[in-house]
């Protein structure tokens, strides 16, 4: 389930920057070039960013990539970090969700009310549905490694 996990959300975030890239380049080469730029390119640019950045936190989740303060981590008992690094998960998992929740409601209202993009008309429902998808995946992350312990978390004081 994690080699799945990494590969879907991994795929999912470099397709996303590498449309990015390529968007990036056409549009500078146009304007350079033809004096014409790509119509929608800073929409599609915003939206693409959104999959980068969603599709990549369950990934961050997954190797306790996130920022962390651990100066006094050293100073702590194993037993005290194990703790430490259980509530640590749960609460992420917890905001998570309630983030997770917060993006499905919102993407059923944008889906009622048929919103979309200013210039290209591109619907915004689907990106917040799966931006809450996502965020979801980042909760279950946690929620398992907070009841799975694991020695990298202690030793290197943490994962948030």
């Amino acid at each position: 389930m994690k080699k799945l996990l990494e590969i879907l959300c991994g795929a999912l975030a470099g397709l996303a920057l590498f449309a990015i890239m390529v968007l990036t380049f056409f549009d500078v080469s146009g304007r350079k070039f033809l004096s014409q730029s790509i119509t929608g390119s800073l929409e599609l640019t915003e939206l693409l960013m959104v999959v980068v950045i969603f599709a990549a936190l369950p990934l961050v989740s997954l190797k306790g990539e996130h920022v962390l303060f651990d100066s006094l981590d050293g100073l702590m008992p194993r037993w005290a970090r194990q703790i430490q690094q259980g509530l640590i998960h749960i609460v992420c998992a917890a905001l998570l969700f309630g983030l997770a929740y917060l993006m499905w409601q919102t993407g059923n209202e944008f889906a009622n009310t048929g919103e979309t993009t200013a210039q290209l008309k591109i619907t915004k429902a689907p990106f917040i549905y799966g931006m809450g998808i996502l965020c979801g995946l980042a909760a279950m992350v946690h929620l398992v490694k907070a009841f799975v312990f694991n020695d990298e978390d202690a030793s290197e004081g943490g994962t948030v």
